[in-house]
């Protein structure tokens, strides 16, 4: 993998000001030179989630560092020929260091290589693949219980992080002998735990990364933040620091959430921007103290206007960068989908010896749930890996065992069942086109999903007569697990 992305638009300027010719060929030389990519320092904005996202709203900061690889979690060395580089973050509370490395796909995805990323994710299946790289690697960080369980503590936020938020990328060229220079400086410093939440924060450890590169380039905000720094303050500045600075090569990108059950992050927020936010809070002060809380509004809107995904590119999954889903093309898919989901209700109907014209009104009600059928199927599934170190599903039925792979790479080579396999594509295309998360989403993948559905239906179609006859109440696995 090289650097996130390349500087695909003018400074200050949005992704409308590029024509879709001149966007062409600098994608294609992009494709073209991926060895040849400039080293970078890109800052990680995390949306918040959980309580974070409930009360303080804002969100997580780690840098991702191109050329930079570690020799072990808190060792750090230049990277070879085809490494990927690694994500640094300050953490509270994990075998008393400072700060960790963690490689670039484990930090997002909790898997060691992205064949490996699965295609929609629960709490289950989010946990045992955390678990299982913890087992893997980071024995010496978070050992293992004395019965051999799973620990508790922070070390989680270590690997996974897509599954839990959308990320937003800010990337800013470095040149191989600044990176050498912050490998000899964060090696030969204590690295032991210094967290603080107004002080020493994840975003003032990033900070002093972006610093240490370009110095004075981020700062912390005494009105907006009250004098905390904040993941959205410093990506704010590093946006600004690179429009004044046009002759070092930049980008900004989102790094989707994965589909799935997992609750979906919310918009990040600075401190103030938190409080003003919300109505009980603000309108007292406004009533009580109209010079104060009139002062806080001007900087709350001043602060507000930075929006992250403005202007963004979406990675997708063959970690390539482009242009958010528009509102007709969501709208194109959606369709897309409604029909082969009708194809998959009719197949449904066809094994449980049934006509379409011959569904009941219970029949159709269901129609509108498809998007919870993978949940439940994967709800009583047995997690595991396959042979090339892929993540699979495992569901018993009967006597029978259905095993499905849920990565890109196995779902079709992996699964003995094509109908669980097209339900989990199925629940992910809902959850890609829904309109508050198409503008998330990369047109690319969705276009990949729709084509690797209609793979998965034909093989449905096929299995159909042999399904009929192996169930004993005449139902398809799919009904006969969830009725």
């Amino acid at each position: 993998m090289h650097a996130f992305a390349k500087s695909w638009a003018a400074p200050g300027k949005g992704f409308g000001f590029v024509s879709l010719t001149k966007l062409c060929a600098i994608l294609l030389f992009c494709l073209g030179s991926i060895s040849l990519a400039h080293a970078g320092a890109t800052l990680l904005l995390e949306e918040p989630y959980s309580y974070d996202g409930a009360f303080a709203g804002t969100g997580h900061a780690a840098v991702y560092l191109s050329n930079v690889c570690a020799e072990s979690p808190v060792i750090l060395r230049l990277c070879g020929e085809g490494e990927s580089g690694v994500v640094l973050s300050r953490y509270d509370g994990i075998a008393g260091y400072d700060w960790i490395a963690t490689p670039l796909i484990p930090y997002l995805y909790a898997v060691d290589r992205p064949e490996a990323i699965p295609l929609f994710a629960d709490a289950k299946l989010v946990a045992f693949l955390r678990d299982q790289y913890r087992r893997d690697y980071l024995e010496t960080l978070a050992p293992d219980l004395p019965d051999g369980g799973t620990p508790e503590g922070n070390w989680y936020e270590m690997v996974g992080s897509a599954y839990d938020r959308t990320i937003y990328g800010f990337e800013i060229e470095t040149s191989p002998e600044q990176d050498a220079l912050l490998i000899r400086k964060l090696n030969s410093q204590p690295n032991r735990e210094r967290y603080n939440f107004v002080k020493r924060n994840c975003a003032d450890f990033v900070r002093e990364v972006i610093d240490f590169y370009y110095p004075h380039a981020l700062h912390r905000s005494l009105i907006g933040d009250l004098g905390v720094t904040t993941p959205k303050q410093i990506a704010k500045m590093l946006v600004k620091y690179s429009h004044h600075h046009p002759e070092l090569e930049s980008s900004d990108f989102l790094v989707p959430q994965v589909p799935g059950t997992v609750r979906r992050s919310k918009p990040v927020h600075g401190v103030l921007e938190s409080v003003t936010a919300a109505k009980k809070y603000m309108i007292p002060l406004v009533a009580l103290h109209p010079y104060i809380g009139g002062g806080l509004l001007v900087e709350y809107f001043g602060h507000r206007r930075f929006d992250p995904a403005r202007n963004a590119l979406i990675l997708d999954s063959q970690n390539q960068l482009g242009p958010p889903m528009t509102r007709d093309e969501r709208l194109r898919y959606q369709s897309r989908l409604d029909e082969m989901s009708e194809t998959l209700s009719v197949t449904d109907a066809a094994s449980e010896g049934k006509t379409s014209e011959g569904k009941t009104s219970e029949g159709k009600a269901k129609e509108g749930k498809e998007a919870k059928v993978w949940e439940r199927l994967e709800a009583g599934a047995t997690l595991g890996i396959d042979t090339s170190g892929q993540p699979v599903l495992q569901l018993h039925l009967g006597d029978d065992l259905a095993q499905v792979g849920i990565s890109r790479a196995n779902i079709l080579s992996v699964s003995n069942s094509a109908e669980f396999a097209a339900r989990l594509v199925e629940a992910r295309l809902r959850q890609e086109l829904r309109p508050a998360t198409a503008r998330k989403t990369s047109p690319s993948d969705v276009e990949r999903d729709l084509a690797l559905l209609r793979q998965l239906l034909s093989l449905q179609q096929s299995e159909v007569p042999a399904t009929k006859s192996s169930m004993k109440d005449n139902r398809s696995p799919a009904r006969a697990l969830l009725q």
